[in-house]
């Protein structure tokens, strides 16, 4: 949600519409006509219509034969591009990719963006089982995944408490944190182990291990890498699966060394 105490002064409304109407259209895959976009943008059905005829144009949004608009090919390159820039050098992709062959498991790697902690790169793995809500974008579920404990874990107590205050603690199984004392407790755990964990906190029967690749006192600089295997897999083979893990954290991290 936008802060309107935090909107820059030099604001330029035509360009905050247009985007207003992008993200209308995306929440909308059936379509929306011209007046549907314009009631849920609070807008005149001239402006909307202008910017709607922009933003076909440049192939954001597509005018299909009912009149409808959906959003256009151009949000798939733009996505592309942001997976790219995510993922860092080739070298670092090439590891993931082979660590996820190699164990069967997803692997995943995740940093700070903007301050929200972010899934960057993620290569798939026969043996775990499909996680749609993981992939390459703000980790909503931070406080459940081993990924959002790794990258919370090298914030201050202060700083991870405003954190969960900010993004909420959602329960997604019955087994999720939804406390910020029992966060602590089970972040404090992880950092004792040399690797935080979760058992069925993000999904039932799936289970997620993360450990440190790059510390920096660049918050924004700091990367993790995860893994998800099958709950009853990490229940019998957690001090193997952490050992890969940091095996690949290391080779990773030589590989960030080539990033700008």
């Amino acid at each position: 949600m936008r802060d309107p105490l935090a909107e820059p002064s030099d604001l330029i409304r035509s360009v905050s519409r247009a985007l207003r109407v992008l993200e209308a259209v995306g929440r909308a895959p059936r379509g929306l006509t011209v007046k549907q976009i314009a009631r849920r943008c609070e807008l005149t059905v001239a402006t909307t219509y202008h910017l709607v005829r922009t933003l076909a144009y440049e192939g954001y949004v597509i005018r299909r034969e009912d009149g409808t608009y959906i959003v256009g090919l151009e949000i798939a390159d733009r996505y592309r591009e942001l997976v790219t820039a995510f993922r860092g050098p080739p070298a670092v992709g090439e590891c993931l990719r082979r660590a996820a062959v190699d164990s069967g498991y997803s692997h995943y790697l995740g940093r700070f963006v903007g301050g929200q902690v972010a899934i960057t790169a993620v290569a798939e793995g026969h043996r775990s089982p499909y996680l749609e809500d993981l992939v390459p974008g703000f980790d909503e579920g931070a406080h459940a995944t081993a990924l959002g404990k790794a990258l919370l874990a090298t914030l201050t107590t202060e700083q991870r408490q405003r954190y969960l205050r900010e993004y909420g603690m959602r329960p997604f199984t019955t087994a999720t944190l939804t406390s910020p004392e029992a966060f602590e407790s089970d972040v404090a755990a992880g950092d004792r182990r040399g690797m935080q964990l979760e058992l069925g906190q993000f999904r039932q029967g799936v289970a997620c291990a993360a450990v440190l690749v790059a510390p920096d006192k660049d918050m924004e600089r700091r990367v993790v890498l995860a893994c998800a295997l099958p709950a009853s897999e990490m229940m019998t083979s957690a001090r193997v699966v952490r050992a890969k893990l940091l095996t690949v954290a290391r080779t990773i991290a030589d590989g960030l060394i080539l990033e700008p």
